[in-house]
């Protein structure tokens, strides 16, 4: 087996020296740590794979190839070029080569790296909130972490312009994502890059493993030149390391030129076949292969290069040397007037026996095979976790950079926790939709000192039609710079961009705006900042930035999502725009607390609830979504439970997921009926905008001599999460202890009565109700794509009209 080693070339020279480097390391040093660094990574891999107990008898996986490519840029921005307060995105497919760095640095524990993808060790992709050592950006979902620390810099850059004083103070922080460049297929990524509020973010560099690989295939063409193009379109900085030291010194010589523009023009997949074959092979296809009038030139450029040294020639790329690298990176962060792109040009698989191979991705090394990498790497095989012997210049040089990167810059003083007030001054309409009364909510919450500063928003082109006008109109748009006034003709919205705004308007991308949520919702955690970020969006199109989503609450962020108008509610929009499937995905997310109120007062109470749930940083935190609609409603229809329960404690039951709103002997009072002893009981249960029906119906159920009483559900959410919290053996015995607030939704001498079941949503969404007792349930909801009309139309051609449900309570008596 031939293992090719770097070149080795003197001293390492760099320009400015990072923290923790007083002494500047030779090449040798960088190379042998290097080394060490590939064979825990492929060890761990091994270890994960083939030595440790594996009772499922599946393949772990790991990734073998893509970490071997990425050895020398994380160990060029680790061991020369990062600053402590330096955020950094990890490449998922490189995890291991990561922890085998912060291993060798001091930051890991040894017993960890036989725990690569074990229950409880070291995650799969980074994970900030599983991995044992530091972690800045969870990824994995690919794409995602290429542009998280965008948005993360856009939050810094917001709170240095919103708290001058304090930010004089703060270090000078720089955002750097290590990504795959089978990574810029994703779409999100250049949503990202052609984001107008990311556009001049000078502290951001992109630093791309250019290994002309995917999952399955080598990367067809010579796309690179494409990517340039775009992202110098969309206003970055592109830079490259393609070349390493030994190409670059072929190049300066005779017939260089004509060398370098051969494998400049080569495709990927001549490319990646080349550096597989034999010296010979490679001199025969490199000349014979050109135009005839190269030729002579191209046999002279490789004249002086042994068959046997051709193959290390070729893959001398640019990502694998350490000197290239740190000089390109202090080219990016010399032009802070725009965000950086670097090209690193690197082979997959980089040193072991598949370098190259297009199937690699997955390969995984054999025992064999390992065995005889070790001494090619240095490493003495039956110590297979050896970190350098003490005093050696790669234990001072590790040692050194860690206590660096550890050295973290704090806030002077420490930042005041969040508190959610205790209620908020608005005035409700006898007839208003939920959208209208969280706008006034939250323009009403912008004149509170104690929390209006720290609510930011966003919304991706839809800030208008999701009612946040007022709070524009307070607050501001915010810009980095003040943007000068060209229309100052009266405006019914103060659109003025500035540093003090407080609302960020994106473009029509979802998954920014649940990308912005993600990182302006980790401010707390990045900068000791909290904020209170708050995303609108049309309901119907959370599916678009679902990935997004899932992964802001999988990282831990606290958030509020605002999705209005959602459902067949939005009438004249179309079956395009009716959401169905986002109540069943309120219940299903976790982390995430779904409310979909009725009346507007408990709008108000759900957003400071979904406050408090972001100010609490610690595990018993959350996210919320609030589903709303422009349907206007009429008020007076809360009276009952209002007159009944009191404002605090219909708040808290609102706040737990649901209250009783109509019982049935208080509706046969006021419709004049006699409900006979015996009469058959139902319980009608309804959510949001379709209440009112709910109303309807159960009034004429009772006028029916039905026993109909209406529970209103806020939140199936909380009321699944008391589902399913529950203990099985209390269940079993029905104990009011086990489900505290379904028990009170669902008295002992109704609960096994027949449901029925109403949203304007998906139907089997609250079908969990009827289990939590064994009630008999039918339910109804928006289970078809929709088409324009008025409410009427499309209730009734969904099947949630005052009709329908009492059809369907007529039908559960039969059940």
């Amino acid at each position: 087996m031939t293992i090719a080693q770097p070149p080795r070339v003197g001293r390492l020279r760099t320009g400015r020296r990072a923290p923790g480097t007083a002494i500047e390391p030779t090449t040798e040093t960088i190379e042998s740590i290097e080394r060490r660094v590939l064979w825990l990574a492929v060890r761990m891999i091994h270890e994960a794979n083939l030595v440790r107990s594996n009772p499922d008898g599946l393949k772990v996986g790991g990734h073998q190839a893509s970490s071997a490519s990425m050895v020398s840029i994380l160990s060029a921005l680790y061991l020369r070029w990062l600053r402590p307060d330096d955020l950094v995105a990890i490449k998922p497919h490189s995890s291991p080569v990561y922890h085998a760095l912060r291993y060798l640095m001091g930051d890991l524990d040894g017993r960890w790296l036989t725990e690569l993808r074990a229950f409880g060790g070291l995650q799969s992709y980074p994970s900030r909130t599983k991995d044992p050592d530091r972690v800045d950006f969870s990824t994995g979902s690919v794409g995602l972490g290429a542009v998280a620390p965008m948005f993360a810099a856009l939050a810094d850059q917001y709170l240095r312009a919103h708290l001058r004083d304090e930010a004089a103070a703060w270090p000078d922080r720089r955002f750097v994502a290590t990504v795959g460049d089978a990574e810029l297929d994703e779409g999100n990524v250049w949503e990202a890059v052609l984001e107008d509020p990311l556009q001049g973010l000078g502290n951001v560099t992109l630093l791309v493993d250019l290994n002309r690989q995917s999952l399955d295939r080598v990367v067809p063409g010579i796309r690179i030149r494409r990517l340039e193009q775009m992202f110098a379109a969309a206003g970055f900085q592109v830079l490259s390391a393609k070349y390493g030291r030994l190409l670059e010194a072929a190049f300066a010589g005779p017939g260089g030129a004509t060398l370098r523009r051969r494998i400049d023009d080569m495709p990927n997949e001549e490319y990646q076949g080349l550096i597989r074959r034999s010296g010979a092979e490679i001199r025969s296809r490199v000349v014979d292969g050109a135009d005839a009038a190269d030729r002579d030139d191209l046999a002279t450029a490789l004249g002086d290069t042994d068959d046997g040294d051709l193959p290390r020639l070729l893959a001398d790329l640019g990502g694998h040397d350490i000197e290239s690298l740190v000089r390109v990176l202090d080219q990016a962060d010399a032009d802070r007037d725009r965000p950086s792109v670097v090209f690193a040009y690197t082979i997959k698989g980089w040193m072991l026996p598949f370098a190259g191979d297009p199937l690699n991705h997955s390969a995984m090394l054999t025992a064999d095979q390992v065995a005889a990498l070790a001494p090619a790497l240095g490493v003495d095989a039956d110590d297979p976790w050896a970190a350098f012997p003490t005093g050696s210049d790669e234990s001072r040089l590790l040692s050194a950079r860690g206590a660096a990167l550890r050295a973290r810059t704090h806030p002077r003083t420490p930042v005041a926790p969040i508190v959610a007030p205790d209620d908020v001054d608005i005035r409700i309409a006898p007839k208003t939709s939920t959208q209208q009364v969280l706008g006034d909510a939250l323009a009403a919450l912008g004149r509170v000192e104690s929390i209006g500063p720290r609510i930011v928003t966003a919304s991706p082109d839809v800030s208008v039609s999701t009612n946040l006008g007022g709070w524009i109109n307070r607050v501001g748009v915010f810009s980095a710079t003040e943007a000068p006034v060209l229309d100052d003709a009266p405006r019914l919205l103060r659109w003025q961009p500035s540093p003090s705004g407080q609302h960020i308007e994106l473009g029509i991308s979802e998954m920014d705006l649940f990308m912005w949520l993600s990182q302006f919702g980790l401010t707390a955690e990045l900068f000791e900042q909290p904020l209170v970020p708050l995303g609108t969006v049309y309901d119907p199109f959370i599916a678009r930035g679902l990935d997004a989503l899932i992964h802001a609450l999988y990282i831990g962020s606290r958030f509020i999502l605002v999705a209005t108008p959602s459902g067949v509610t939005l009438s004249p929009e179309g079956g395009a725009h009716q959401s169905s499937v986002t109540p069943s995905l309120g219940v299903e997310l976790p982390g995430l607390h779904a409310y979909e109120p009725a009346f507007g007062q408990e709008v108000a109470w759900c957003l400071l609830e979904a406050i408090r749930g972001v100010a609490d940083r610690g595990s018993s935190g959350f996210s919320t979504y609030l589903r709303l609609t422009t349907r206007g409603v009429d008020q007076g229809l809360a009276a009952p439970v209002r007159a009944r329960l009191g404002d605090a404690e219909w708040r808290r039951q609102v706040l737990a997921g649901g209250y009783r709103l109509l019982e049935p002997a208080e509706v046969a009072a006021e419709e004049d009926v006699s409900l006979p002893d015996g009469a058959p009981g139902i319980t009608v249960i309804a959510v949001g905008a379709v209440v009112p029906e709910a109303i309807a119906a159960v009034r004429a159920l009772v006028r029916e001599e039905v026993a109909a009483s209406l529970v209103v559900v806020t939140s199936a959410d909380r009321l699944h999460a008391e589902l399913a919290g529950r203990r099985l053996g209390a269940v079993r015995d029905r104990t009011d202890a086990a489900l505290p607030h379904l028990a009170t939704l669902f008295p002992a001498v109704s609960r096994r009565q027949p449901m029925v079941t109403v949203l304007d949503g998906a139907s089997h969404t609250l079908d969990f109700l009827g289990a939590a007792f064994g009630a008999p349930v039918v339910p109804l909801g928006m289970d078809r794509f929709g088409q324009s009309g008025t409410i009427p139309d499309l209730y009734a051609y969904a099947g949630i009209d005052v009709d329908h449900i009492v059809e369907a309570g007529l039908l559960a008596l039969e059940l």
